[in-house]
C-alpha cells in the first residue's frame, strides 16, 4: 500500500470533534496537522494493516499529520521480529515531535529482549533529540522498575541536565513511578538532593498524586520539597 493510501484510510476515520479536543493537549503541534482519529481507532487500523506490504508508509518520512505518526508507532509495535523492529524504531525516533506519539507505544516484543533494549535505552538518552531521549526514559520506566529493575538506571535519569521540558517531565514522572514501585532505592535521590529542584518537586507531586502510594508515605514525601531558587 502507498502512504497515500493509508493517508486517506486516515481520514475515514476522522472525529472533527476529537481533533479539536486532542489539539489543545499536544501544544506543540499545529492544529491543521492533525486529522483526529481516535486512539482506538488508530491501533484496529494498524491491526488491519500489518497484514499488507506497509514498507512504502513506513519508508515515507517525515509524515505531514500526527496521527501518521501514530499509526507509524502501532505498526512498529506489531513487528514481531526483535531485529526488525528495531530497525524501524531507530529510523522513525528522530521523526518523533510530540509527547503523545512518543509515549504512545512500547513493542511487545522488547519483553523477549532486556538486555539489548537496556542498552538502546541507555544510548538514547545521550540522544541529541529531545523525544528520543525522553523516549529511552519512558521505556526504562515501563520495563525496568518492576521484576527487571536495575538501580543504576536511576543514576543516568537522575545526571540528565536539559532545560527540555518534555524530557525533564519524563524524569519525574520514572522517579514518581519508582517511589510507587522501588521506594527504598528511590529515597536516596530525594533525601541526597540528586535531582534538580524542579524535577525533584515534580516527582514528589506525581507520587503524591497516586493511588499506588499510602497516604503517610505520600505526607512525609510532600515535607521532602525543595524551595525553588529565585
Amino acid at each position: 500500500m502507498t502512504a497515500e493510501d493509508i493517508r486517506a484510510g486516515l481520514f475515514t476515520r476522522q472525529d472533527l470533534g476529537y481533533r479539536d479536543f486532542h489539539s489543545k493537549l499536544v501544544p506543540t503541534l499545529e492544529k491543521d496537522t492533525v486529522i483526529g482519529v481516535r486512539t482506538p481507532d488508530l491501533r484496529t487500523y494498524a491491526k488491519e494493516l500489518a497484514k499488507e506490504d506497509v514498507s512504502l508508509f513506513l519508508a515515507d518520512l517525515p509524515h505531514k499529520y500526527y496521527d501518521e505518526n501514530s499509526l507509524h508507532a502501532f505498526l512498529i509495535e506489531q513487528i514481531k521480529d526483535f531485529d526488525q523492529c528495531m530497525v524501524e524504531l531507530e529510523r522513525f525516533l528522530p521523526y518523533i515531535d510530540n509527547w503523545a506519539t512518543c509515549d504512545l507505544f512500547s513493542p511487545k516484543v522488547f519483553k523477549k529482549h532486556p538486555e539489548a533494549v537496556y542498552a538502546a535505552c541507555l544510548r538514547w538518552l545521550s540522544s541529541a533529540h529531545t523525544y528520543t531521549v525522553r523516549y529511552g526514559i519512558v521505556t526504562l520506566m515501563k520495563w525496568f522498575l518492576d521484576d527487571d529493575f536495575r538501580p543504576e538506571l536511576l543514576e543516568k535519569v537522575a545526571a540528565l541536565r536539559t532545560e527540555e521540558y518534555y524530557i525533564n517531565m519524563a524524569r519525574a514522572w520514572l522517579f514518581a513511578e519508582a517511589l510507587a514501585k522501588q521506594y527504598d532505592a528511590v529515597l536516596p535521590y530525594l533525601l541526597d538532593h540528586r535531582l534538580d529542584t524542579w524535577t525533584h518537586n515534580k516527582a514528589i507531586q506525581k507520587a503524591v498524586e497516586s493511588r499506588r502510594i499510602p497516604d503517610d508515605t505520600k505526607a512525609y514525601l510532600k515535607t521532602l520539597k525543595r524551595k525553588e531558587k529565585k
